[in-house]
């Protein structure tokens, strides 16, 4: 036995779930992996592993955690924890993911999405919390840099040229600095509907559970809806996508031209950084599923390329990234099994 699973084995009987039965859960794109505990009445948990060696630390997600829960959100309580070694056991909300629940009764997308975006205002009222970090500018273009250091080479089979690289820079500086003046909120960064579950017997603002948030950063307000209308592993109508937006504008008192452009550009940034994600999980991570979702978010990026005053950074990714046709996800996948 391995010292990990020791250690796993230890933390769950010092917690008293010796007997439990246990079943995995789907994680995410992180060495995190997670694990449902069950006892014989049917009472349930869930087991956060998290290995330090791996580069983990459950320190932040505690952390936004207590931040969520203190504010009224229904983020899972903590029931125990082993912050050293990377093991938190926390309460289970369930598998009411709204992808799932979405996918088999669609006639409630709406209201979901309504209430995920109440949570979002209310986030956004909140005293941002101390020691996190911001999303500066530095940040942006070090996320944005993911897709001509990984989906470009693998795409193409050469490497970026530095001048072209510093004029993607300068791109990306220029359009991002100008949404750097509006006042910042805790941005969660990973809101989307598999991290969102629904919890129809609570009251509120705690009908949305919330997963995944450790990554958490002090950023513009349209970042985490970004995140929840251009999701990456669902399609969301266009239809959906101007409502929900609309709806956020309006119950924020934002203007709407400054945030239509904030929108879209941090729409741009981040999809360029997550097909550059995409591309990285398959070629040094060995996970080649991510790159079957590339075009949703390919489709994403061309929308927020759109906007007029994005035109420059549109012509770089004309003339430097090539579009994800079947041919070139083969060849993606292709570099995965190389490595």
């Amino acid at each position: 036995m391995n010292n990990r699973l020791q250690m796993r084995n230890d933390f769950i009987q010092s917690s008293g779930w010796t007997n439990a039965q246990v079943t995995t859960v789907a994680g995410d794109a992180s060495n995190r992996s997670y694990e449902r505990l069950v006892k014989s009445a049917g009472h349930s948990v869930i087991l956060m592993n998290a290995p330090p060696e791996k580069g983990e630390d459950v320190q932040p997600f505690v952390q936004i955690l207590n931040v969520l829960r203190d504010n009224g959100l229904a983020a899972p309580e903590l029931l125990r924890a082993d912050i050293e070694n990377g093991f938190l056991l926390l309460e289970d909300l369930g598998n009411d993911l709204f992808s799932h629940v979405c996918k088999t009764n669609p006639n409630i997308e709406r209201a979901l999405y309504r209430a995920s975006i109440d949570v979002l205002l209310k986030l956004h009222k909140i005293k941002t919390p101390q020691n996190i970090a911001p999303y500066n500018l530095a940040t942006y273009i070090r996320e944005a840099d993911l897709i001509t250091k990984w989906y470009i080479p693998s795409a193409t089979g050469h490497a970026v040229q530095k001048v072209s690289a510093k004029a993607y820079q300068y791109e990306i500086s220029n359009t991002c600095n100008l949404i750097q003046n509006t006042a910042p909120v805790l941005v969660l960064r990973d809101y989307h509907a598999e991290n969102l579950l629904w919890l129809p017997e609570r009251e509120g603002l705690k009908k949305v559970g919330l997963l995944d948030f450790q990554d958490a950063l002090i950023g513009h307000p349209a970042y985490d809806l970004v995140s929840l209308l251009e999701d990456a592993r669902r399609d969301t109508s266009t239809q959906l996508q101007t409502d929900m937006k609309a709806y956020f504008i309006q119950n924020s008192n934002a203007d709407p031209e400054r945030f239509n452009y904030a929108y879209a550009t941090i729409g741009a940034q981040r999809n360029l950084k997550i097909i550059g994600i995409f591309a990285r999980l398959c070629v040094r991570d060995a996970k080649p599923q991510y790159v079957d979702l590339i075009p949703r978010v390919w489709a994403h990026l061309q929308h927020d390329l759109s906007h007029p005053n994005l035109q420059s950074l549109k012509n770089w990714v004309e003339k430097n990234v090539p579009e994800p046709t079947p041919q070139i996800l083969t060849k993606i996948k292709e570099a995965c099994h190389a490595a």
